[in-house]
């Protein structure tokens, strides 16, 4: 394709004859054979997205990107965000005519993640059927080729055409985006992109997302030296919340505890305890002694054994904490395990993974947290099979825990898009896994 402006989809303002049957053409030599398009079929940028979506795994015709953050979640990550002061520029600029203009505007954070998505409201409608919705992630890697995530991943502004995305389902939209810097810093906080027909492909529209964005980054460098202009003036006081005592398992050998006064790396088996607590606090239990002896020791440990280590381990943590008659936690204490399961129970697969930093406690033999880890990686794989998504089976196939799961490393093959190049090194592994003597 020439042009002088390689972001520009459709630099005459409409698509020429065959292009959609061509961009698909190439698109099915690529994902099937993994093969070169023909040199004018596809522009640079898009080609090279294209091996990068290949590449990470995703699938062509595969489900809607995940949505990271819902609900109150999602309110209390846009409140924070340094874009969120500078929404009504985008309103009064893009949003305003968005439904006159047939058009939706997303703005994202840094990492491709919807945190606004406004404009005509027909067009959100149909648009949620993909998944382009608040709170879902839009980075290349996991949405394939898309205006907002590889104007992120580009770190340039960049038009979408159609055909040119590398999800099928996505195809019939064209996209226009640009990333948001922070003006004096220079960090990249996301992008601004306005989605619809291919209309939005046209050069204009990019020059609109562009002019758009320089109001916002001029709006944000007013709003610096507002901040650096105001006198300090003496805080108000607030209500200091608690914050609970954090209990850190996943991938460690012992146990770090943080508490308000600092963190306390705890002994192995002062770790299998307090864990072993907690698990039972979010049953709304205790425990006895002789059931905390059972939990720890397989060898049927006194209970008085149990009992004197608590007693050390009341004095580490304080009393406060640490409960008896009984023996049970006295306030909440959060634990990293327990924020995995609630990302898996919300069906956030993807930051589940992320959010799991190894086996619990990998170095204790005690039948408890043998348990509790058995349950965990059983809860996380079973997400990651279900999701069917390819990125996430190939995290989770490069983890200890699923090296000799023939299952997973099967799902994850058959998860691959035909042309990926990840496709040979977990066909061999899986054959490997298979030729392997049993027992």
């Amino acid at each position: 394709m020439t042009g002088v402006r390689p972001e520009l989809a459709l630099p005459e303002g409409r698509p020429t004859p065959g292009l959609t049957r061509q961009l698909r053409a190439a698109h099915e030599i690529l994902v099937t054979r993994g093969a070169p398009a023909p040199r004018t079929a596809v522009r640079p940028l898009v080609w090279d997205s294209w091996r990068r979506s290949l590449g990470s795994g995703v699938d062509p015709d595969g489900q809607g990107p995940p949505v990271d953050l819902l609900d109150d979640d999602l309110a209390a990550y846009r409140a924070a965000h340094p874009l969120a002061p500078v929404l009504p520029v985008i309103r009064r600029l893009l949003v305003e005519d968005a439904e006159a203009d047939r058009m939706i505007v997303a703005v994202t954070d840094a990492h491709g993640r919807m945190l606004w998505v406004e404009g005509d409201r027909r067009l959100r409608g149909l648009a949620e059927t993909m998944n382009f919705v608040a709170g879902a992630r839009w980075s290349e890697d996991v949405a394939g080729t898309n205006a907002p995530g590889t104007a992120l991943a580009l770190d340039a502004p960049v038009q979408i055409y159609g055909s040119e995305h590398y999800r099928r389902p996505v195809q019939p939209w064209s996209c226009s985006a640009a990333p948001v810097h922070h003006p004096v810093t220079g960090v990249l906080l996301g992008a601004i992109d306005v989605t619809g027909g291919d209309h939005v492909a046209t050069p204009h529209v990019l020059t609109l997302v562009r002019a758009t964005v320089a109001a916002v980054e001029s709006e944000l460098r007013w709003l610096h030296r507002e901040e650096q202009r105001t006198e300090p003036r003496a805080p108000r006081p607030v209500p200091v919340r608690a914050v609970p005592p954090l209990l850190e398992v996943l991938g460690r050998e012992r146990a770090r505890l943080t508490l308000p006064a600092g963190p306390v790396e705890l002994s192995l088996r002062h770790s299998e305890l307090l864990l072993l607590l907690a698990e039972a606090a979010a049953a709304g239990e205790g425990r006895t002694a002789e059931r905390l002896a059972a939990e720890c020791h397989a060898g049927g440990t006194a209970a008085v054994t149990v009992r004197a280590e608590l007693s050390r381990l009341r004095r580490l943590v304080g009393a406060d904490l640490l409960g008896s008659r009984p023996y049970r936690l006295l306030g909440p204490v959060e634990t990293d395990l327990a924020r995995v399961r609630g990302l898996l129970d919300r069906g956030a697969a993807g930051a589940a993974l992320d959010a799991y930093a190894g086996p619990v406690l990998p170095r204790s033999t005690a039948p408890g947290v043998v348990a509790a880890r058995r349950r965990a990686a059983a809860a996380l794989r079973g997400a990651v099979l279900r999701s069917r998504r390819p990125e996430l089976l190939l995290r989770w196939t490069a983890l200890p825990e699923a090296r000799d799961d023939a299952a997973a490393w099967q799902a994850c093959l058959e998860a691959l898009p035909a042309g990926s190049p990840r496709r040979p090194a977990v066909a061999a592994h899986l054959l490997a896994l298979r030729r392997a003597p049993r027992g």
